[in-house]
């Protein structure tokens, strides 16, 4: 991609509403624009990123058995009425009417019309174990929205619901999605730590927050220090076993959420305890029948018994990923993405645009990366060398290639490795070497 036909509104100055580091760079890098409170549009290097968490999660429920589906953003309120959450979700959930004076929402969240569908199309228990997800924006009314993409009032959000025929069949399903959720975090280039939570308006007996360990996180959490240093390979997963003995490896560890936590551990010996703070971007939940029954989403068992489905849910916030993922992975300049999320992994910066001899290699070189399938920015602009270099550092590629008047004279390039800060100087030959073998 040539920077000059790409819209990237970066901002020098940091924006006044801005109170944390993801909502700053995203707002300067040209990331989101706000509409409203609580409300933004993405520009095209935030919907690049959406798109590539996106993917990989989709990719990862699809591997764990799932259907992909899209439901309506616009929901009925009967169905709500039905399950008993329409009156007590609160303030949270947009109500509206339509021409007709019919009851209708915008979707917090897809139990009910997912259950709907469920009801509608499937009858015996040969058709189960079933799990349906979709990617779709969602709005809740927040109290305060605030912190940009962290706690919007509009989010994108990848949701999948399960449905068994027993209560241990359901417990297995739930074991595949922590799985899943373990493997799509690890593949974004994230440590997600589980931890026990509060079910909250979804309701159920069991539940697991996700939680990115950063500073700035927005709530307290406690976990055992070493589960912050344990890591699971999570390779040669079959879906089609048991997998507790899986989740039995990180849920040994003691994680809850401040909700859940028991204060009487801290002070435990036992307990090698941290008080730290997280960034929630994922949530499952185990409830049994609490949708199925009042709905009456029922299957015939193996023994001709109708009887209601046993049920689960399993949220990933992908639009509040974006924020997390920076909040982890930022320096003073700005962000760093993880290589497994990166728009593109190169940024070549030509630092004298319009010299025939910059222009003549920065051209040769991106066009050689073009054929090659590499995924590089070419920052072709004229600008001055101090602008190219900090929106460079600003939208943090993994590698800069800097190329230069007195480069192409000693003959040797810049690579700059984003993370790190270390620059190495390269021969024309040793750097296509680096691109061609990285």
């Amino acid at each position: 991609m040539l920077l000059k036909s790409f819209f990237l509104p970066v901002l020098k100055e940091t924006p006044k509403d801005a109170e944390i580091i993801s909502h700053i760079y995203m707002l300067r890098a040209g990331m989101i624009q706000q509409s409203t409170s609580g409300i933004y549009s993405w520009l095209p290097l935030g919907k690049m990123i959406l798109e590539k968490i996106t993917e990989i999660s989709r990719q990862e429920m699809i591997k764990a058995g799932a259907n992909e589906i899209l439901m309506p953003t616009i929901q009925s309120a009967e169905i709500w009425k039905e399950s008993g959450r329409y009156e007590d979700y609160g303030k949270e959930m947009l109500r509206i009417k339509d021409r007709n004076n019919r009851d209708l929402l915008y979707g917090p969240t897809n139990e009910e019309l997912v259950t709907e569908i469920f009801r509608t199309h499937v009858k015996s228990y040969k058709e189960l174990p079933l799990n349906l997800f979709h990617t779709q924006w969602k709005f809740r009314d927040e109290l305060r929205p605030r912190f940009g993409v962290m706690r919007g009032r509009e989010f994108l959000m990848k949701d999948a619901y399960s449905f068994d025929v027993d209560y241990n069949s359901s417990i297995k399903s739930y074991n595949i999605m922590f799985i899943a959720y373990m493997k799509l975090f690890k593949k974004m280039g994230l440590k997600a730590i589980p931890m026990k939570a509060d079910t909250g308006p979804i309701g159920g007996d069991l539940s697991h927050e996700f939680i990115i360990i950063a500073d700035t996180g927005e709530s307290e959490v406690y976990v055992e220090k070493e589960l912050l240093n344990f890591e699971d390979t999570l390779s040669n997963i079959n879906y089609d076993e048991n997998l507790q003995d899986e989740v039995n490896k990180y849920t040994s560890f003691y994680a809850a959420t401040e909700e859940k936590h028991d204060a009487s551990l801290f002070d435990n010996n036992d307990y090698n305890l941290i008080k730290t703070r997280g960034i929630e971007v994922g949530h499952i939940f185990h409830f049994g029948q609490k949708y199925s029954m009042p709905m009456k989403a029922t299957i015939t068992n193996r023994e001709g018994k109708n009887i209601s489905v046993f049920m689960g849910s399993y949220g990933v916030g992908i639009s509040r990923l974006v924020g997390a993922v920076i909040e982890a992975n930022h320096d003073k300049n700005g962000i760093i993405w993880p290589k497994e999320i990166t728009p593109w992994d190169y940024n070549i910066i030509n630092l004298k645009s319009g010299d025939n001899d910059c222009d003549k290699i920065c051209l040769k070189l991106y066009n050689l990366m073009e054929n090659k399938k590499l995924n590089v920015l070419y920052d072709d602009t004229e600008e001055r060398t101090g602008s190219k270099l900090a929106r460079a550092d600003l939208i943090g590629l993994p590698y800069q290639i800097i190329i230069g008047p007195k480069g192409i004279k000693d003959k040797l390039y810049d690579l700059k490795c984003r993370k790190s800060g270390d620059i190495s100087r390269l021969s024309y030959n040793e750097l296509l070497n680096f691109v061609q073998n990285k």
